[in-house]
């Protein structure tokens, strides 16, 4: 059977106006050519265009894709329809957040570390490594404390008798990473971390282990898809020996 080599085609209609360019159009008309489509590129180039357009068309979006006459949607219809997304992929739970933060978090403690001390072999490297994460998670939740505190009722069970507790845990945590990381004031940052680990870690173990709820975590924010279990004990974990080894380690070293 001789190859089918005729040429896909696409119409695209996007937004171009003068004070504004439609970034999910230039996404579309990115992705169609990277897929090898011919792209009948339509600029909508003034708000009487847009609003005629989608009259006509009974859409309320733009950008809006045809492929082989039929037409397929936007931006996320075209990667579902393409096969680069799934369907239910905006609502499925997923570790890469947290991935993401611990493992930059440890090549920023590694950085840190071969500047101190020309080498990555080093306790401090650990430490760094612990309190850069828990800055950078304090960080994704002090962009919306009110979201936060909102998915930490879920859970947790001091939040749960004093509602301000899901309000102050962001600046805690985040206060307790800066502080492991200059290695200073250990009296403040120690307590911290253990009181807020101890208390994140009961009530992770709790809600998962024991009454096994299904929840999403808000170890990285109030909008995260990151599944309430294992690595959100991990972090409590982790705060929990933090507070106990940095006290340790002024006696030891």
């Amino acid at each position: 059977m001789p190859k089918d080599t005729r040429e896909k085609q696409a119409v695209l209609y996007r937004m171009v106006m003068p004070g504004h360019l439609c970034p999910f159009g230039l996404k579309s008309k990115d992705l169609l050519e990277r897929e090898g489509f011919a792209i009948e590129d339509h600029w909508l180039e003034s708000r009487d265009e847009v609003d005629a357009f989608r009259e006509k068309h009974g859409v309320k979006t733009t950008p809006q894709i045809w492929i082989d006459g039929t037409r397929v949607g936007g931006y996320d219809d075209l990667r579902v329809h393409l096969g680069k997304d799934d369907a239910k992929a905006a609502d499925a739970t997923t570790y890469r957040p947290v991935i993401a933060i611990f493992a930059v978090g440890f090549l920023m403690a590694c950085a840190v570390s071969w500047a101190a001390f020309g080498t990555i072999a080093t306790i401090r490297t650990f430490e760094w490594f612990v309190a850069i994460s828990m800055t950078i998670l304090g960080i994704q939740k002090l962009q919306d404390v009110e979201r936060f505190s909102t998915m930490f009722l879920n859970y947790d069970l001091l939040a749960r008798r004093w509602v301000r507790y899901g309000y102050l845990y962001p600046f805690g945590e985040t206060l307790a990473g800066l502080l492991m990381i200059a290695g200073t004031l250990v009296w403040i940052s120690a307590p911290i971390a253990l009181v807020i680990g101890t208390i994140g870690a009961i009530s992770v173990f709790k809600a998962v282990y024991i009454d096994k709820r299904e929840l999403k975590c808000a170890c990285v924010g109030g909008d995260s898809n990151v599944p309430l279990g294992f690595i959100s004990l991990t972090e409590n974990l982790m705060m929990i020996f933090m507070g106990l080894w940095m006290p340790a380690r002024a006696f030891l070293f």
